[in-house]
């Protein structure tokens, strides 16, 4: 029971809805129990849930109930996500299946019609996997079709089994990668995985590589420039990606959800970057597609969209712009959270940012496992901040505390002992606030610190310096951190 109410959560409301209305088109007895016991679970009854149905107890009849209903929401949720893959993709199979049938019937020229129709199209679409099952077909009935140059569709075959196998090799490199980021943070290590998975499995960037493929290989890259804080260094590798991409314009809208996380990742890096005006070209582009295909992939994406265009606005002065629509946003994005935090607090709002932090009543291994734990270093860090600034001394203390005894290894492993060092300095703030003026502190500040090129270093680890370097100055925050992050 407890796998039916996980699948049930995953549905949306609209699909709860759709799902009641399917089981009501499939139920051919009026006296059928399992809506109600979808209600049931839905209300999030369990106890003694045979009783209810049965009027007495009866475990075996509600245990195959159970089964039904499970069976039953697998059914939709699959039919689904047919409905959700391209005409084209189901018009080819259509198409193949048909002239296998006329092929078999010994209607050659039928078959062979038809098969050249399935050709063209999963051709214009990029579809690997169907066209070697096309191309096995026309090589299994070569015998029956005289006018067929069987050399040509050798070559087409081999062609094709070659951008195949590229699109494959390049899934493999992608699952390997992901798998072993999971079990380090060290930047030298991650280097080597991506080097030798790369180098294992071949991979490299040209038209071959289908949209899927370019949009895994971009978002690996963007991910692993996440966990290195550089998104300077991986720039020219997305340049030339994209490039590629660039080239397949025309097929964009029959790969659109690719085609829109594709530009996610672009608006992303160029932000990181600190190009503003380059990364809105992408926001806007993004939005654009969202709303393609009578939206269909817009709520999907609604949280990233949002999460890019509140940063970009608040890093380009528009502050009260991007908290309005930080603050508007319904999709319950973590990333949400944590960047209209930091706004807030940019505003010197310190009890409003806090609040949103008691509203985070997880445990910080449960955002982990959700957001990544550079989200909860972020967070973290974020709490220490606004304690100080709204003087909560226990606070403070438990809060640097459970800092160190947290992050302190991991920051060490991927050599960011910086960021152990700006939370002792921001403590030190606290215990002496005028000290944070004399030439003496900021000597400190300058020397506890590798600074790098402005263009390289991080946007948010030129945020959190911005608030040291606004006490040092007696500056204002936002006005700080804006003239760090400019690239002018």
């Amino acid at each position: 029971m407890n796998k039916i109410i996980l699948i049930i959560n995953s549905l949306s409301i609209e699909n709860r809805q759709h799902f009641v209305l399917w089981l009501k088109n499939k139920n051919r007895r009026g006296d059928v129990k399992n809506i109600i016991l979808f209600n049931y679970l839905l209300k999030g009854e369990t106890n003694a849930l045979d009783v209810k149905l049965y009027g007495k107890p009866n475990k075996n009849a509600f245990h195959a109930l159970c089964k039904r209903l499970q069976d039953s929401l697998l059914d939709f949720i699959a039919t689904k996500s047919f409905e959700g893959e391209t005409s084209e993709e189901i018009e080819v199979i259509k198409l193949l299946v048909v002239s296998r049938l006329f092929l078999e019937q010994k209607e050659y020229k039928l078959g062979y019609n038809t098969l050249a129709k399935a050709e063209k199209l999963a051709s214009f679409i990029d579809h690997y996997s169907l066209l070697n099952e096309i191309y096995h077909t026309k090589i299994q009935y070569a015998h029956c079709n005289s006018s067929l140059n069987l050399e040509e569709v050798f070559k087409a075959s081999i062609f094709n089994m070659e951008a195949f196998q590229k699109d494959f090799k390049l899934n493999m490199a992608y699952a390997e990668i992901k798998e072993k980021m999971l079990i380090t943070d060290s930047l030298p290590v991650l280097d080597g995985i991506v080097e030798k998975a790369f180098t294992k499995f071949n991979v490299s960037i040209n038209a071959s590589l289908s949209y899927k493929s370019l949009y895994q290989l971009m978002n690996l890259t963007s991910i692993t420039a996440k966990l290195q804080r550089n998104y300077y260094r991986v720039t020219p590798f997305i340049e030339k990606a994209y490039a590629v991409v660039s080239t397949k314009e025309t097929l964009a809208h029959k790969h659109l959800y690719y085609h829109i996380g594709i530009l996610q990742v672009m608006a992303m890096v160029h932000f990181r970057n600190k190009n503003f005006k380059s990364s809105m070209f992408f926001v806007e582009k993004m939005e654009a597609q969202m709303k393609r295909n009578n939206k269909v992939y817009y709520r999907r994406f609604l949280g990233d969209l949002n999460t890019l265009k509140g940063l970009n606005y608040n890093y380009t002065g528009k502050h009260d712009k991007a908290l309005e629509i930080l603050e508007k946003d319904s999709s319950g994005a973590l990333d949400i959270q944590l960047i209209k935090m930091m706004c807030l607090f940019q505003q010197k709002r310190y009890k409003a940012a806090y609040q949103i932090i008691k509203r985070l009543n997880h445990s910080d291994v449960w955002y982990e496992k959700k957001a990544g734990w550079l989200w909860v270093l972020k967070k973290s860090m974020l709490e220490i901040l606004l304690v100080i600034e709204l003087d909560e001394l226990d606070l403070v203390l438990l809060r640097v505390k459970s800092f160190k005894i947290k992050f302190k290894e991991r920051l060490i492993a991927i050599k960011e002992e910086r960021v152990l060092t700006f939370i002792q300095l921001a403590l030190a703030y606290y215990e002496s606030p005028k000290n944070v003026n004399t030439s003496s502190f900021k000597e400190k500040v300058e020397r506890s610190f590798d600074w790098k090129d402005n263009r390289e270093e991080d946007i948010y680890v030129m945020s959190f310096y911005a608030w040291l370097k606004a006490k040092m100055e007696n500056r204002e925050l936002y006005t700080t951190t804006l003239e760090l992050v400019s690239l002018q």
